[in-house]
């Protein structure tokens, strides 16, 4: 039987197996290398949003997102604490779960990036760009928003107490009584009072914001306001088919704007404080606990 050539495809065209090392060395040391350096150089654009989210979060990173553009780099979970980003290009990031406490991100381009679950407690936003972003769950708790662009009703899902540079036009009425209802419950009442109004401008007949800033303005001392926006509460509940809320609510308004007559034998202007103070606890104890409670969005 004919016994089959086991020469390789470069002998059968007459290279001598010495021409055919030299020739493999020479492609080993020219054409691969090119190969390969072509094939970096093509991909290194692609893996750098994801190599930029798998690299521990430090100076590089940060030096890297001042440089140059960043738009949908895939940043998830990257600590970013008190990072310099002012004027970064960071349209349509990925930035969920992201730590950008106490970042500076003055002036950023934040359109369209998922911000969802992300802390930005305390960072400073002033004049950032944040128009489509999605911010559900983000924490923006005592950060600078002054100048900050943001769509119309943005803040709804997300976490901005004690944030500042917001106007009243970017929340609407449930988001502020609720803000109202948050800071009472804290104790912060001249807060509390401010939210309050901004939910009766918007919307006037909500008794509920009434007795809100009633217990509010009572808790700072105002009785004689307190007890005008009780009576106003009052009013509104009568129209609106509730005689008994409306009931208690002119009671409660009786018993912080007129204090109780000096009782006999008593002690003087402690003991009339004290009655005082008793009969308005009694009074709007109640009625915090039926009004004060945040509303459904």
């Amino acid at each position: 039987m004919q016994r089959r050539s086991l020469q390789r495809p470069c002998l059968r065209l007459g290279l001598g197996q010495g021409r055919a090392r030299g020739w493999a060395a020479g492609l080993g040391r020219g054409l691969v290398p090119a190969l390969l350096t072509g094939l970096v150089t093509g991909l290194l654009p692609l893996l750098l949003p994801s190599m930029a989210a798998a690299a521990p979060a430090g100076d590089d990173l940060i030096r890297l997102l001042q440089r140059q553009p960043c738009g949908g780099c895939r940043l998830q979970d990257a600590d970013l604490v008190q990072a310099d980003l002012r004027d970064a290009d960071l349209r349509n990031a990925q930035l969920q779960r992201a730590n950008l406490s106490q970042a500076r991100l003055d002036g950023a381009v934040l359109a369209g990036a998922d911000l969802r679950f992300t802390s930005l407690q305390g960072a400073s936003l002033r004049g950032a760009d944040l128009r489509g972003a999605q911010l559900e769950g983000t924490d923006l708790r005592h950060s600078d928003l002054s100048a900050a662009q943001l769509d119309p009703g943005a803040l709804r899902r997300s976490h901005w107490d004690g944030a500042i540079g917001l106007g009243a036009d970017q929340f609407d009425y449930a988001q502020l009584h609720n803000a109202g209802v948050q800071a009472a419950a804290a104790g912060r009442y001249p807060e509390a009072e401010t939210f309050f109004s901004q939910a009766i401008e918007r919307q006037p007949e909500a008794a509920v914001s009434w007795v809100g800033r009633g217990v509010s303005r009572n808790e700072q001392g105002s009785t004689d306001l307190a007890a005008q926006d009780l009576n106003r509460a009052a009013t509104l509940l009568e129209q609106a088919g509730d005689p008994q809320a409306a009931r208690d609510l002119r009671k409660a308004a009786t018993a912080i704007s007129q204090p109780e007559a000096k009782p006999r034998g008593g002690n003087g202007l402690g003991g009339q404080l004290l009655s005082g103070a008793a009969a308005m606890a009694s009074a709007l104890a109640p009625l915090a606990i039926k009004f004060l409670v945040p509303l459904a969005f």
